[in-house]
Formats: C-alpha cells, structure tokens, sequence
C-alpha cells in the first residue's frame, strides 16, 4: 500500500511511519515543522517529506491518508478539506497501528503524564536483553536502539500509550484502541487542559485502558498515585502489580538505596539490583514498572535489573549537546511543571556542588499556551539558579506569572533575545537546561556558537 501521513514528523506519527515503511509500504507523509530527531529519522528510512498541508498532494493519490491528531478542520488544513470534499478513504494512526501492526501481538502499553518515553524505552530494552526481540513504538528515539519503532520479530510489542486524543474525527484517548494484556499506569496528573476539563475527566479515559485489559491480563500500577487508586476503585479485572511503595508491603515492588545503585524488593525479599547511569527518584520508579512489565512476559526481576546497567536514556532526556567556554548545553523534553521540576532537580542531584543550573524554559504544550498550569512555574523552577522564559506568542504574561522568583528570572520576547540574556549571565561551570518539547528554534546550537564566540 501507500500511505500518506499527515503530521508525520510527530514523534507517535513518526513512529507509525517506520513500521509501515519496515513492513514495506510505500510511505509518504507532510508536516508544518519539521526538526530533529524526527526528521533525521524518517530521511535515513527514505521517507519523503512534504512541508506543509496544501491540497495538491492529492495528486500523490495513496491508498489511505493516515491523519495525526495534529490535523484539525477549516483553512489551516486544506488537504484535509479536500480529501474529505472527495471522500477519499483516511483513517487515524492509533486506528492504522491497532489493525495492521499490533492484531495477535502480546501488547506492553505504558501510559501515565510522566515518564511514559523512558519507561516504554527501559522495557523494550529488557525484552530485548531477554532475546525476545520486541517490536515497539516510543514517543522518542531511544538510543539502545536509534529508532523510535520496530516491527520486532518476537511475540511482544511495547507502546507508549498516549492519553491525548486520537484525530479530529476520534476523541477517544490513542490509548483505547492498543487492547494491551499488560498496561503499565505510571502516574496521573492533570494534563492537556485544551481537551480534558479536569483531572477526572482523564481519570475516566484511563479507565477505559482498564477496561480493556483482559482477565489473564496485567495492570502494572504506582502504588503512590491517589489518582491511579481512584482509577482502579472503579473497577478492575486482572491481576494488579503495584510499585513504588515507600515501606514494605506484601508483594508490592519498592526500591532501597540511591537513584544511580538501588536493591529492588517484593516485599521484604530482594529480587535484584539496579547499577547505571540515571539519576532520579523518578527513573526509579520508571525501573520498577518496566521490570513489573517485564516480568508478564516471562523475564524475571533479577534478569530485567541486569539489563538496566546497559540502558541508555532517550534522546531529549537530559541529552549533553554540546560544551562550549566551559558551559554545558542540556536538551530536555520537560514540558509539565512537575517534569519541569523533577528535571531540574535531577540535574543538581548530578553536578558538582556549587556549579549552577540556569533553566531556559519554552511553554509550548498546549496545555502551557493556554495558561493553565502558569501559576506552578514558579515551583517548577524555584530549585534553577537562574530562569529563563521564551514569551513567544503566549497569550498571558510570562513575566508576571514568574514575578514570584524576582532577579532570579527573566524572560525574553524571541530566542535571539533569550540567548543573549543566558550568554551574558553565564559562567564557565554553569549548566544549561533547556526544556521544550518542540524544536525550541535551535536554541542549544546558538547558545553553543554564542557561548563559544565569546570565549
């Protein structure tokens, strides 16, 4: 077949382009921005990318238009309108993946508002540690792999379980149409204020995943996470491994000791030992569901923390790219205030005491332009020594909603602007962390050319 992908340089819509071009579709696709790591990825597979969403590309006549949840009704979308004038035959990438990639597989889906790329990484990493050879789809490029998505050879296909909706004509959470056996509930946060009201409201969705995990199922939840409890007070019918507790608790999975080294325990009985290079509080948490994950498809706890010691963070997780005058250049795709936060803590947790965390900050989630979560800005990044906002085309003032942390933020109009602010104030030894989940205008290489001229 030929398949024409709208929005396809969106990490999820990405991923579905691989799978079809491996499985050996003719795959074409377009998109309004298209950056790294995504478009490096889908050029290397000889996947041609077309700018832009104009009608003409009707005349690329595929078999089915796949539609990302990117693509919205009205004149922004003019091929849209015309294949819907011509009814012509379009389905959703969920809908596409669902029927044609993960139909007879053993489905690993990870959902939750954090961590849901690096989880979905570390379990793919573990099966693949095992010789189970996983096919898999990660919001991200994972670098044990290079690739976001493989259609993998084994019985096991690992998902990151997006909650956002599915397209224009879908709303229904991506999630709904994966039918997992084991599903992973990381965490729950309010999230996506441009589609869900309040924090019941998804809730609601991530019980339809319970929904359909069947009974010989797994449901692999955060023992901490009210929210995750409440989801599961409304029913569940398979097995439930909980991770996470703080004190022992029978069955229940929990780690004793630092971030970077750590016993995992069931219970009171040590079932392995994690040695690597992450740090965070958070990671760990992230090791547990994946190993619990893990462990439905035959792998055991101890065989799982063993392939941890060999697994590389996602690319855009705290990713070093570059040092420059004695300052180091971070990428990050912390979008959330509380991923804010937790990045930036991690961070200080890895660097010399001392040396200084100057956080450079782009709200640019849907749920950051509406304004919904600015009041947390401040506490997101009260731990930085320095913090900076792009204001961009925000519709609320950034400046006063980052009042609250004085001398120690500024916030500039463009990212020529934001630059020059960070340049001026840096000092070698400092790190900079820059955190959007877009391309942020190609901050980290200007702040690297700036940096280094001034050297």
């Amino acid at each position: 077949m030929h398949l024409h992908i709208l929005g396809i340089c969106g990490t999820f819509m990405g991923g579905i382009a691989a799978l079809a071009r491996e499985a050996g579709h003719r795959v074409t696709g377009c998109d309004a921005n298209v950056y790294p790591p995504m478009s490096t990825q889908l050029q290397a597979l000889g996947i041609e990318l077309i700018e832009g969403f104009g009608a003409d590309q009707l005349a690329l006549k595929p078999d089915v238009f796949v539609i990302g949840n990117v693509v919205t009704r009205g004149e922004r979308f003019p091929l849209m309108e015309a294949i819907l004038d011509a009814g012509l035959p379009y389905v959703s990438g969920p809908q596409w993946l669902a029927e044609h990639v993960l139909q007879g597989r053993h489905v690993l889906a990870v959902a939750g508002t954090h961590g849901k790329t690096t989880t979905t990484s570390m379990l793919a990493w573990i099966l693949e540690a095992a010789g189970q050879q996983p096919g898999f789809l990660v919001g991200g490029v994972p670098q044990n792999f290079e690739v976001s998505a493989r259609l993998g050879k084994g019985q096991a296909f690992v998902i990151e379980a997006d909650e956002y909706d599915t397209a224009f004509f879908d709303k229904r959470s991506k999630f709904v149409h994966y039918r997992p056996r084991t599903a992973v509930l990381n965490n729950l946060e309010y999230d996506h204020a441009d589609i869900f009201p309040d924090l019941a409201a998804i809730e609601t969705q991530f019980h339809h995943l319970v929904r359909t995990v069947p009974a010989s199922g797994r449901l692999v939840v955060n023992a901490r996470d009210e929210a995750l409890q409440r989801v599961l007070a409304r029913g569940q019918w398979s097995e439930v491994q909980r991770f996470g507790a703080k004190r022992e608790e029978p069955g229940v999975l929990r780690v004793r000791g630092e971030p970077q080294a750590f016993d995992v325990l069931r219970g009171a009985l040590k079932v392995g030992r994690v040695e690597w290079a992450l740090m965070g509080e958070h990671n760990q948490l992230n090791a547990l569901a994946a190993i619990a994950a893990a462990e439905h498809v035959g792998v055991a706890p101890e065989q799982a923390c063993a392939a941890l010691a060999s697994f590389q963070n996602v690319r855009r997780r705290m990713e070093l790219r570059g040092e420059a005058g004695g300052v180091k250049v971070y990428d990050d795709f912390a979008h959330h205030p509380t991923a804010i936060r937790t990045t930036v803590d991690g961070l200080r947790r890895r660097i010399a005491p001392g040396d200084r965390v100057l956080a450079i900050f782009e709200p640019r989630s849907n749920t950051m332009k509406l304004g919904a979560m600015k009041a947390q800005l401040p506490w997101a990044l009260e731990e930085a020594d320095l913090s900076f906002c792009h204001q961009g085309g925000l519709g609320w003032d950034a400046r006063e909603a980052l009042a609250p942390l004085g001398a120690h933020a500024q916030v500039a109009d463009d990212v020529d602007a934001l630059v020059a602010s960070v340049v001026k104030l840096a000092k070698p030894g400092d790190h900079l962390l820059c955190m959007s989940n877009g391309g942020f205008s190609g901050i980290h290489d200007k702040l690297l050319r700036a940096l280094a001229s001034r050297a």
